[in-house]
């Protein structure tokens, strides 16, 4: 083996609530975990200004402050934590090979996958500013719909997902209005029917987000058109929710990984383990289900005890 070419007992592929846990874990369990962090270090969650729903913190925590910590005590047990993308990997022979920016060399006893998910987006600038300040848009209606309680919100979408969160904010908020591009939803007849029959959700066909607005720090409202007539009209709220799906981060995995049709990473049940020996996954990039921290804290536990039990079983811990 060449000197460029490390090797690593346990490599953990991203850095949010999975990977921070697997890495506590397997690092107690002194399998000298190698973390990357990725694109975004801390995962999605560096983008929700206030955790509320995470146990332990009762007063609720900033997400880049919590996933501070998380790193943190990770590192207290010397994880390996290091700035970098796995940029490819070769899962075909007994060797889990990856790379680093293309170039560094690493071979894997083990490897956690927990790259998550990434929420889509309507592209609109003033979307952007007032999701990166914090003010007003939101991937998450179970994370951040509490802050919008007795509020005017929107949510954009047409599946069941954005059916399922609409439900949610209604339980809270005073308005939902559902904004549905097309002249149908995409969403189960169970579900569009549970919608229609919910007094305080109205729902707008053929109908897009033009433009957020606000005054700069928080949201006032939306301008949307109708994507038929041209109209527009203005709607006050001070929500803007978007359920329009998430992008699993897992493209370099497709050759060797068993996936579902959209790219989450189908896991054996009851289990972290994938279809390749000595390969697990956590968090986001296998659950497109419940999509919280607190689960996939959970998995990246149960990926640390996978990989520890797999390497006693092969003799190599």
């Amino acid at each position: 083996m060449s000197e460029e070419i490390e090797k690593v007992k346990c490599l953990i592929i991203g850095s949010g609530p999975a990977g921070y846990t697997a890495a506590i874990y397997t690092a107690r369990a002194n399998m000298n975990p190698v973390m990357y962090q990725g694109l975004q270090p801390g995962g999605q969650l560096t983008t929700t200004t206030d955790v509320d729903n995470f146990p332990g913190y009762p007063e609720g925590v900033n997400g880049t402050e919590m996933m501070m910590q998380f790193e943190a005590q990770a590192k207290r047990f010397k994880t390996d934590v290091r700035s970098g993308m796995i940029t490819k990997v070769d899962f075909s022979g007994p060797v889990h090979k990856a790379w680093v920016d293309n170039e560094k060399e690493i071979h894997a006893d083990t490897i956690i996958i927990s790259t998550g998910a990434s929420a889509r987006y309507l592209g609109l600038e003033s979307e952007q500013h007032y999701l990166k300040n914090g003010g007003g848009v939101s991937a998450c209606a179970v994370c951040d719909g509490f802050f919008y309680r007795g509020q005017d919100v929107v949510i954009v979408g047409a599946g069941d997902s954005a059916c399922e969160e609409a439900s949610y904010l209604a339980n809270i908020c005073n308005k939902v209005t559902m904004l549905v591009r097309k002249d149908r939803f995409k969403a189960s007849k169970i579900m569009e029917e549970r919608v229609k029959n919910i007094d305080n959700i109205e729902i707008k066909f053929n109908t897009e987000i033009d433009e957020v607005l606000g005054d700069g720090n928080v949201v006032t409202g939306v301008r949307v058109k109708n994507n038929k007539t041209g109209e527009t009209e203005e709607l006050a709220v001070t929500g803007v929710f978007i359920a329009i799906g998430h992008t699993p981060n897992t493209a370099i995995f497709k050759d060797y990984i068993d996936m579902d049709e959209t790219g989450y990473i189908i896991n054996k049940p009851g289990t972290a383990q994938t279809n390749v020996e000595g390969v697990f996954v956590a968090g986001d990039a296998a659950d497109h289900v419940y999509k919280q921290a607190i689960t996939a804290a959970g998995t990246g536990c149960m990926a640390a005890l996978d990989a520890e039990r797999y390497l006693a079983e092969k003799g190599l811990h």
